[in-house]
């Protein structure tokens, strides 16, 4: 087998993924990941013993050796990784490989295994930034605002207008959405019951929580009804304002008079009327 091996580049939506590459072009895929703060050089002297069967891609993580750095802005994170790593795989036409890791590459490695939830996010922004089609479709403002409210069926005619007053973008021929399409994604940072638990029992400041009476729009699987449940509970074990009004989930844009009593009150009886308050100017 080559000592050397050979440079390889994967295009990338912020840039490009490089690294090396040594074995046969049809050899079984074996994909080498590094470590935190290393590069694929990380593998030079281990590939040159390992069977010659194989073909191995060893990749410069995003931010690491020769590859670009992510955009100014975008934290650096495990999940991230996962993603690029199914770019890798996507680039190469890679249906089946294996997995060499060291240290944080190993968590990379092992997470493999993610939810569907966060593969279904993963896949969908695959699929988006692999479209060669136009990404953008343009809309009359009635016709914007027909899809807003079948999407939102709660809302009302006013709260339609008010959110589509920066929620749409003129263009030649109408007017496009100005939101990222990419936030229609499934999230693929999830937050297990535990985790939030205890987020909450870190936040020392006083809480007002508003519930709508009519229920989520977003929120409805019996899943998301025991966690909403529990995260309840905890909210009023901790002493902190739980109320319920009437409305849906836009309630605070659709009837904002039956909220701003709460909110108020709350802000008169927990933070202004600290003595300890300071002036804060915007």
């Amino acid at each position: 087998m080559d000592k050397e091996g050979s440079e390889i580049t994967i295009p990338v939506p912020w840039g490009e993924i490089r690294g090396r590459v040594w074995g046969p072009d049809h050899g079984y895929p074996v994909l080498c990941l590094h470590g935190w703060a290393d590069n694929c050089g990380s593998f030079n002297s281990l590939i040159p013993y390992l069977p010659t069967e194989c073909r191995y891609v060893a990749v410069d993580l995003a931010g690491h050796g020769l590859s670009s750095h992510r955009p100014p802005g975008v934290f650096y994170s495990s999940v991230a990784y996962v993603a690029d790593v199914s770019r890798v795989a996507v680039a190469l036409q890679l249906k089946k490989f294996s997995i060499i890791a060291h240290s944080m590459g190993g968590d990379i490695a092992g997470m493999a295994e993610i939810s569907e939830v966060m593969r279904q996010g993963m896949d969908s922004m695959l699929q988006f930034e692999n479209k060669t089609e136009e990404k953008t479709r343009i809309y009359t403002y009635e016709k914007a605002a027909e899809r807003l409210m079948a999407a939102n069926q709660s809302l009302s005619e006013r709260s339609v207008r008010i959110l589509l007053e920066r929620g749409l973008t003129p263009v030649e021929g109408g007017f496009v959405f100005s939101r990222d399409l990419r936030v229609n994604f499934k999230n693929v940072s999830r937050t297990s019951l535990e985790q939030s638990l205890v987020m909450l029992s870190k936040i020392k400041a006083s809480i007002l929580l508003v519930l709508a009476g009519g229920g989520s729009d977003i929120l409805s699987n019996t899943a998301q009804d025991k966690l909403t449940s529990t995260l309840l509970q905890n909210f009023r074990d901790r002493n902190h304002s739980v109320v319920t009004v009437p409305g849906h989930h836009h309630v605070h844009l659709d009837k904002p008079e039956v909220v701003a009593p709460f909110v108020s009150d709350f802000l008169q009886s927990k933070v202004l009327s600290q003595s300890n308050c300071p002036e804060h100017k915007l």
